[in-house]
């Protein structure tokens, strides 16, 4: 295992940054966009409720490989929606952009859901006063409603974005270098199969397990006192 290592080290490191990355980003952009679908699932309009609705049952039910094939082949390859200049990595800078939007899309239902939950335990009361100060919907939402769903549903955020660390394998569907795309070659140039596998489960432990204690200690931090 440690000749694996030390014959394939610079490519497992660009390998697991590459992970990192897609992580990274489609964290931000699932944060952002799971949490405007929960404002809409929450709000007193119906068509934004219907929206918002809508959103989490179709990208929730849809697996995430066909989501990242219909971006890059589809919208990409098929309707030339182009996120990257033209030049010699211009495939794989597209490749990329658009596992991060697949990546984001499809995490942002599961986020959603997560922050609903949130919103859910926050008192009726707290939002009443909000509204008898005057505060419209979205001001009501962003100054008192958010703020304590947040610190309520810190461990189950958690748990949705150590999900999206694994789920970025899924990017080699693409030709995303990402570390399972190294995985599977090095599988078709090898021999030693139990090692390569040691070295990537060992890999993504060391992705995830800290991300799972660092959110663990969030949320006794900023546990909500009821």
């Amino acid at each position: 295992m440690f000749d694996l290592i030390s014959e394939y080290d610079t490519q497992l490191l660009d390998a697991f940054w590459m992970t990192i990355k897609l992580t990274a980003l489609s964290a931000v952009g699932s944060l952002v966009l799971g949490t405007v679908v929960a404002g809409m699932r929450v709000s007193p309009i119906p068509v934004a409720r219907w929206v918002g609705t809508a959103y989490v049952a179709v990208f929730r039910n849809t697996p995430l490989t066909l989501i990242l094939v219909f971006c890059s082949l589809g919208l990409y390859s098929t309707l030339g929606m182009n996120l990257a200049s033209e030049g010699p990595t211009s495939l794989a800078d597209n490749n990329f952009r658009w596992a991060v939007i697949g990546l984001s899309v499809y995490t942002a239902a599961f986020v959603c859901e997560s922050l609903r939950a949130g919103i859910n335990t926050v008192p009726i009361g707290q939002s009443e006063a909000g509204r008898s100060l005057g505060l419209g919907f979205l001001q009501n939402l962003r100054i008192i409603v958010l703020p304590q769903a947040f610190r309520a549903v810190i461990a189950p955020l958690g748990s949705v974005f150590i999900a999206l660390t694994k789920n970025t394998t899924v990017a080699s569907a693409i030709s995303v270098a990402e570390a399972s795309f190294l995985m599977k070659n090095m599988i078709e140039t090898e021999a030693a199969l139990l090692a390569i596998g040691l070295i990537f489960t060992l890999g993504f432990v060391i992705l995830t397990l800290p991300a799972g204690l660092l959110f663990g200690h969030l949320a006794k931090r900023f546990e909500v006192a009821r």
